[in-house]
């Protein structure tokens, strides 16, 4: 077994060598520009870099959700890119979680109706799993009020429960805070790194926010779609 080999068997997820590129017009934009890393599980790691940098990209190409053009993403050493689509849909539905900056609530659904869609894809209702979550979360009088009756934070604090919902090894956050005011934004921070260290999850963060990465276990900086730190 080559080096490689044995360092994506030790990790939850590994990335190597990974490019990723967009066509704007006649204008081709190189992304990511072979970026390799990889995770350990139960690790908080933050990705970091200036606005532009492939931060977003390269939590969404690690997340099963934007397929590199070249290079491969593994998870427990599986190459998540050669699954069939099936397969990486389960695998992104039972094992991954989400929580996004702007919530992705769907705003005619209630808190808790939101919480319960990834067990629904599954094939699980989960609305007793819903309730302890929004009950964690603190929002356990809130099951019922739709996205918009309820704040920013209060919002973001259903997307947690909802990205735990299946109990997923991997949560995913990209600039989970991006959309709050500095008070809400380090609760709702403090809040998702407690579930994290109480469940024991693998935690990936992008933020633009030096202060905040330091919360992590690491960090990762990105420039101009390349690895520095």
């Amino acid at each position: 077994m080559n080096s490689i080999e044995s360092e994506q068997d030790q990790a939850i997820i590994a990335a190597e060598d990974v490019y990723r590129t967009f066509n704007i017009g006649n204008s081709r934009i190189e992304v990511l520009q072979g970026v390799s890393l990889k995770v350990q599980a139960g690790e908080k790691l933050f990705l970091c870099g200036a606005s532009g940098a492939g931060k977003t990209s390269l939590l969404y190409t690690l997340a099963g959700l934007e397929k590199p053009n070249s290079g491969e993403v593994f998870i427990d050493g599986e190459a998540l890119y050669k699954m069939s689509r099936s397969r990486q849909a389960k695998c992104r539905n039972q094992r991954m979680g989400y929580v996004f900056q702007n919530y992705a609530l769907l705003p005619e659904l209630t808190a808790r109706e939101n919480v319960c869609l990834p067990a629904l894809i599954s094939g699980k209702i989960g609305l007793q799993q819903a309730d302890e979550l929004l009950d964690r979360v603190g929002l356990g009088d809130r099951l019922h009020h739709l996205p918009p009756e309820l704040s920013g934070g209060e919002q973001q604090r259903v997307a947690i429960a909802r990205s735990l919902i299946n109990d997923p090894e991997i949560l995913f956050a990209d600039e989970p805070t991006g959309n709050l005011d500095s008070k809400t934004g380090t609760e709702v921070m403090d809040l998702l790194l407690s579930l994290v260290d109480e469940q024991n999850k693998t935690l990936l963060v992008v933020t633009h926010d030096s202060a905040l990465a330091q919360s992590g276990d690491r960090t990762l900086e990105l420039t101009d779609g390349r690895m520095v730190a």
